[in-house]
């Protein structure tokens, strides 16, 4: 039996054994529910900002600028998380793949909820001028840096955890976290903007972001507790029994080269995540600013519209990780890319109506496709076309570079070009391309359904 074959075997033994005694499923569901709370506090932590950055930033931070200048420069702040999100991956992911993924996980949610929790605390321009801004911008980069593993990590940690057969639907779970922070984000928004309008200006607006604190403190207790996946114990214990094997130390030293050598799967997990975070953060960031700031809709119109998507992804997520382990992970992202694509022109369009009802509707819609069901499937898909030495820092350094070429740009980018060409077809058509970049991936991309974690070597 070859070295790979018996790697397969212990591989899916090591996953599925997990559920054949009491530990094992309590290991399991731990893990579960800290990758879960762990997302859905990174992205309430992000969609706060990123509605925060919409409907309220540019009064408080930017208050003598243009309405559509004050709407750039509140993107522009948004950017600069995604700026360090890469930072963060590559020094997270370092320490992940090095010392495990425990203590990264830790101190990426300590630092994400202070981070969160100091930005409700800032005092508005027209207390402290400009560096109520400065603030802004130096605690958004703390969030970005923290943010920048905490994704991978809790998409690597349930990936090595899941059973190989159902390893779509369980690392969906990571998406499902997503969309739980976005909808809690959603419903504390929708109860702050009834606030009257002077009192939101003044103190309101700081409630969500001081309240997140309290979703840190739950993630952290239940972190300390969580012990390392199958995956990366039966990684150490190998290294560790062929530490005095000279052949082990040259094939060790060959890996660290690896991640030099190998990059293929490294540049198609990143135009896989531009096809996904673009849009993602269109629908769910952008296009929010744009229907309160530019078509003046009410706020609550805009809110109500992303509670009422985060409120169905909790059935979309999971059927689109079904459906990838189903038909496969290739198929399944590029229908959703494709819809995407078909999904911006008519999208802006129908927006213009200012209707309540037909805006709300085309909010759902698109994050229904950009935010919850694509997703769901890059969960699985990212883990298992990296191999397992550098899984942690490669799918972290991926995704975040594929973020900043897309989701942590795409609000500064769509204002500018609204700016520019004063009409809608030009963020239309830049919605378009991003999908089309995940779309034309698909088909160079390796499917990867059912793959042996454990092997060293990339998919592709």
């Amino acid at each position: 039996m070859s070295e790979i074959h018996q790697g397969h075997v212990v591989s899916e033994a090591a996953a599925d054994a997990q559920f054949t005694t009491p530990q094992g499923r309590k290991d399991f569901l731990r893990a579960t529910f800290s990758c879960w709370l762990g997302t859905a506090m990174e992205y309430a932590d992000f969609a706060l900002y990123g509605l925060a950055a919409g409907i309220i930033f540019g009064d408080v931070f930017f208050p003598h600028a243009s309405p559509a200048v004050a709407l750039l420069s509140s993107f522009a702040t948004w950017s600069v998380g995604f700026i360090a999100r890469p930072i963060g991956a590559l020094f997270f992911g370092w320490l992940g793949d090095r010392k495990g993924r425990k203590v990264v996980m830790i101190a990426t949610i300590v630092m994400m909820g202070l981070s969160t929790m100091l930005i409700g605390l800032i005092p508005s321009y027209n207390s402290i001028g400009v560096w109520a801004p400065v603030c802004l911008v130096v605690l958004r980069f703390s969030q970005g840096f923290g943010a920048g593993a905490e994704l991978s990590g809790g998409t690597v940690t349930l990936g090595e955890y899941a059973p190989t057969k159902r390893r779509g639907l369980v690392s969906s779970v990571i998406a499902l976290g997503s969309n739980s922070g976005t909808l809690l984000a959603s419903l504390v928004w929708l109860l702050v903007v009834q606030m009257d309008p002077q009192q939101l200006l003044e103190w309101g607006w700081r409630i969500p972001f001081l309240c997140s604190a309290l979703i840190a403190l739950a993630a952290v207790w239940i972190r300390r507790h969580l012990r390392e996946t199958p995956v990366f114990e039966r990684k150490m214990r190998q290294l560790e029994a062929l530490r005095s094997d000279v052949q082990a130390q040259q094939n060790q030293a060959k890996d660290h080269g690896g991640i030099r050598r190998s990059s293929r799967a490294f540049w198609i997990m990143i135009g896989l995540r531009i096809g996904e975070n673009g849009p993602s953060y269109l629908a769910q960031g952008f296009i929010i600013g744009y229907v309160v700031k530019v078509l003046a809709v009410d706020k609550s119109v805009a809110t109500t519209a992303v509670f009422i998507a985060s409120i169905l992804g909790f059935a979309i997520i999971p059927f689109a990780g079904w459906l990838s382990d189903r038909f496969g992970r290739r198929i399944t992202y590029r229908g959703f890319c494709l819809l995407l694509m078909l999904y911006a022109f008519p999208a802006f369009m129908l927006l213009d109506s200012r209707e309540p009802f037909i805006v709300i509707s085309t909010i759902v819609v698109g994050m229904a496709l950009a935010s919850l069901g694509i997703f769901g499937v890059q969960a699985a898909w990212g883990v298992e076309l990296f191999g397992v030495t550098h899984r942690y820092t490669k799918m972290a350094m991926a995704k975040e570079l594929g973020s900043i070429l897309s989701g942590g740009t795409a609000p500064l980018i769509a204002a500018a070009l609204l700016s520019w060409s004063g009409h809608w077809w030009s963020i239309a058509s830049y919605f378009v391309a991003m999908a089309a970049i995940g779309f034309l991936t698909t088909f160079v991309a390796p499917e990867t359904r059912g793959r042996d974690l454990n092997l060293p070597e990339d998919a592709i």
